[in-house]
């Protein structure tokens, strides 16, 4: 749902609540920061819609989560390609310990 459509449901909870949607109380409501002008803009073209109260966020929490995973995958794959090399200088370093060690005795 677009941000449009939460001022717009969080306006028509206020009115159904008996108070009259303000600027300020949808600032309030609002679950991201939005530019004054933009709820002004909405404010003023908002009609009282009893029944649409409800922000779905199924849609973008649907295309969201995806995108995160996604994101996550690659930063796992770039840190592991990024520590490799570390691995086998720790593998290398264990196995000239190793040889050290066997020769002392």
């Amino acid at each position: 749902m677009t941000i449009n459509d939460e001022i717009l449901a969080i306006a028509n909870q206020l009115a159904n609540n008996g108070q009259k949607p303000t600027v300020a109380l949808i600032k309030t409501r609002l679950s991201q920061s939005v530019p004054l002008p933009k709820i002004i803009s909405v404010l003023k073209s908002w009609q009282h819609q009893p029944e649409f109260t409800e922000v779905e966020n199924g849609s973008a929490d649907s295309t969201e989560l995806p995108r995160q995973e996604h994101i996550h995958a690659q930063i796992s794959q770039a840190v592991e390609q990024a520590i490799q090399p570390l691995k086998n200088e720790i593998y290398e370093l264990k196995a000239l310990i190793q040889t050290l060690i066997d020769k002392q005795h």
